[in-house]
């Protein structure tokens, strides 16, 4: 029989911890979320390994999906200094487990995914483990969730290759928005702030993490 609770205590120590996570809303809240219960039931053993871990397989269209290994994780949401007094949407929220992170820092979390399945998942595991302040939204991933802007933090839950303008559109003035640009390890993550109909740029990281669906570069021709 796993103990899941000393696995957890684990990799927060092992691995978040060692690598600059300092912040002790952050760490309290991966030591409180059971990493195990978003994840598929069959690989709930393997649910506190050092890796991403595949929440669903890629299918005609789209690509897998997987859970956001804990350290980069842990280092996203620490650079997002993220408040109870911050509203926040979760892009990608996959199984939820980022969204229910997020519920434990923030006062009120949109969980936005594109992918129905997932989205039925997220819902039912949120409500089970008690993330009472978080909502579960069905849509396209580029598009954000205007319904509920503006918000004071994005999350981009996977790497993407651009970030749409309907996202920082999205943002309060003086919101964060938090990626991870590029692909494989040429990937950097960083934090955009909008200031009025402007938004700056602060380079964080190098790190890898896995590709949410969409976000592609349009193809320009050269003549």
């Amino acid at each position: 029989m796993i103990d899941f609770e000393s696995a957890r205590s684990k990799m927060v120590e092992s691995q978040i911890r060692t690598t600059d996570v300092t912040s002790h809303s952050v760490l309290s809240a991966f030591l409180t979320v059971r990493r195990e219960a978003f994840v598929p039931e069959k690989v709930a053993p393997l649910a506190y390994i050092d890796t991403d871990i595949e929440i669903a397989p890629a299918k005609a269209g789209t690509i897998a999906r997987y859970i956001m290994q804990a350290s980069p994780l842990a280092k996203l949401l620490q650079l997002a200094e993220i408040t109870v007094e911050d509203s926040v949407l979760d892009v990608g929220a996959g199984t939820g487990y980022a969204s229910a992170i997020l519920s434990k820092v923030a006062g009120a979390v949109v969980a936005l995914e594109s992918d129905e399945e997932l989205a039925a998942k997220a819902a039912a595991t949120l409500a089970a483990e008690g993330c009472t302040n978080v909502k579960v939204v069905k849509g396209d991933l580029e598009k954000g969730y205007g319904a509920e802007a503006p918000y004071d933090v994005i999350f981009l839950n996977g790497a993407v290759e651009v970030i749409p303008q309907a996202l920082f559109d999205q943002l309060r003035d003086g919101g964060r928005l938090v990626a991870v640009t590029g692909s494989g390890n040429t990937s950097v993550a960083g934090i955009f702030v909008r200031e009025g109909n402007s938004v700056s740029e602060r380079f964080a990281f190098n790190t890898a993490v896995k590709p949410l669906p969409g976000f592609r570069k349009v193809a320009e021709f050269v003549f």
